[in-house]
């Protein structure tokens, strides 16, 4: 037995109520049959491309939670990740409003009108927020919206009420004058270049909105090409070298995702614009969202990976009509398995996946299937963001998508911090061969139903190998004590100099890495005691399967033997 479940069972024992107890002993299903050995080969001398950082890209509905001391916690950790720059992108950076933020909503006021509708420019709640991603050293990731409600042709009623209605009120609508659009955009550029400088402020991403296909967009689609043409000329006039995108649609594989996009492209490449008269518009990057379908499925959650995928097949597919764009960075700017955030699982039960283990090994298979998707369609994918913050005065661990709750990490962002130890060198990824692993065109079409897909992703540099296994299966496994599966990594290609090899063993799942388990296992708190707190806070950390070992390397080759649980995941990384 693990010292993290030693601990956690005896934290259990000696605080939650023994008829509490006796009921989860009663409840627990026996144990499932072994799953069958994998043995999982990875050559360092097969390379396959750069490893590039796609996942270190995140956002959030409410952008004024990113100030509050949770938020500027989290906003620090991400940072902290890798040693590259994380991107944040956030919603309502022009929704106008006092910065009290509610779930969906958030404002910065940064746009209002006097009595005679001359424009009043305020950016001292967006100053707050940009400053909390720059002095962290992450990079903004500008999302151009929303309408502020002087600008707006629809502007009553103006905030929403969610979850009591609807989220599409007046800052949804197109402006009452696109001239006066573009200058607000224009003001918004050169202030970040004052503020933070030319250099920081062409960094960034620029992206015109959010889902313009469905109703975070009450106007045509042409309506849409004029928003982004005016946004585009402007920020394109203060920051010449910026990078200016969208249009941030809906997964294609959807009914308007695919067709918007398209009219989209088509627009930059041959259309009129509307801001400058000329033929086109610039685009410096396509962004387009991609969305999984949980189910609860025989009272069990079931993730839908399968349709996560297709979208983002989908719009490769759909990038593809346009050759003049082929070569453009492309960035999933919202990558989830489901699409509401703040839909907590108590109301929605498919929710269910996203305290424990089950999330971060489907992002782990959502990555690796994403690099493959890109490579098989000569695609330059830029990043795959995740959607998920934290939640201000909200139960532990309610079940929402988040990677913090009140302050402690979930296991979900222990796959990021495993991610950026992968990346933390200069390598490309390796080849890697899987007798467990289902294979991209069977995920495609039918998902992981049947049986898991055990499989790993592995990068290599100049003097370090890392590779991260999975054992992942749609349905939701856990409380059913299934047992894992035996793995076998051989790792080969390792240069023959290197006579000792140090390892060290990260893992997630129910045991480690994984505040969740200990948080239930001492009686689900909904006010943890300070130790508590403590003890809960440190199982949200990353932590080792082992302690780190040398190994012989055997004439360019190695072997390690470990069980992998289900919707375990694993990073073994070698250096000399």
């Amino acid at each position: 037995m693990n010292r993290f479940r030693f601990r956690s069972l005896l934290f259990a024992f000696l605080l939650v109520p023994m008829a509490g107890l006796a009921q989860q002993f009663q409840t627990a299903q026996p144990a499932q049959s072994a799953q069958p050995a994998v043995s999982i080969r990875v050559d360092a001398t097969q390379k396959l491309g750069p490893f590039k950082p796609i996942w270190g890209y995140f956002g959030y509905d409410e952008p004024n939670y990113t100030t509050m001391p949770n938020g500027r916690k989290l906003i620090a950790e991400l940072a902290a990740l890798s040693a590259t720059p994380v991107h944040i992108r956030t919603h309502n950076l022009l929704t106008t409003g006092d910065g009290t933020p509610a779930l969906k909503w958030g404002s910065t006021n940064a746009y209002t009108e006097d009595a005679s509708g001359k424009p009043i420019y305020d950016w001292t709640i967006m100053d707050q927020i940009l400053d909390t991603y720059v002095q962290s050293k992450a990079k903004p990731f500008i999302e151009i919206g929303f309408m502020p409600k002087a600008l707006s042709t629809h502007p009553e009623p103006y905030q929403h009420t969610w979850p009591k209605g609807g989220i599409d009120t007046g800052w949804a609508y197109p402006p009452k004058d696109y001239q006066r659009w573009g200058e607000l955009v224009r003001q918004w550029a050169a202030h970040s270049v004052a503020r933070y400088g030319r250099e920081e402020a062409e960094s960034w991403y620029w992206e015109v909105w959010n889902e313009p296909d469905i109703f975070y967009w009450h106007g045509s689609p042409e309506e849409y090409d004029q928003l982004y043409d005016h946004a585009a000329a402007a920020v394109k006039t203060v920051l010449p070298g910026a990078r200016v995108g969208g249009p941030a649609t809906t997964g294609p594989a959807g009914k308007s995702g695919a067709a918007f996009l398209r009219q989209f492209l088509d627009h930059c490449a041959r259309g009129k614009n509307y801001a400058t008269g000329g033929e086109g518009a610039p685009l410096d990057f396509i962004s387009y969202h991609a969305k999984g379908r949980p189910e609860v499925a025989e009272g069990r959650v079931r993730m839908g990976l399968a349709r996560h995928l297709q979208d983002v097949d989908t719009g490769l597919a759909v990038i593809a009509e346009f050759p003049r764009f082929q070569n453009l960075p492309i960035v999933l700017s919202e990558s989830d398995p489901e699409g509401c955030a703040a839909c907590s699982a108590k109301g929605y039960p498919q929710n269910a996946y996203r305290n424990g283990p089950l999330y971060p090994a489907y992002t782990a298979l959502e990555l690796s299937s994403i690099l493959k998707l890109a490579d098989r369609r000569h695609a330059d994918i830029e990043g795959m963001l995740t959607w998920a913050f934290e939640f201000e005065n909200q139960p532990y661990f309610e079940g929402f998508r988040t990677l913090a709750t009140n302050g402690i990490d979930k296991p979900i962002l222990n796959l990021f911090r495993m991610l950026g130890l992968m990346g933390h060198m200069a390598g490309e990824r390796v080849n890697v061969e899987s007798s467990g692993a289902l294979g991209l065109d069977s995920i495609l079409m039918q998902g992981v139903r049947e049986q898991p897909d055990v499989d790993a992703l592995a990068a290599a540099s100049e003097h370090e190998v890392s590779v991260l296994v999975w054992n992942y299966r749609d349905q939701d496994e856990s409380g059913t004590q299934a047992a894992g599966a035996p793995i076998k990594l051989t790792l080969a290609g390792l240069p023959r100099s290197a006579g000792r090899v140090l390892m060290h063993h990260y893992r997630i799942d129910d045991d480690h890495s994984n505040s969740y388990s200990l948080w239930k296992e001492l009686g689900s708190p909904p006010s943890p005691t300070p130790e508590q707190y403590a003890q809960i806070e440190a199982a949200g950390q990353l932590q080792m399967l082992e302690s780190p070992r040398w190994l012989t390397n055997n004439g360019g080759e190695l072997q390690i033997d470990f069980t992998l649980p289900l919707q375990g995941v694993s990073l073994v990384v070698l250096s000399w």
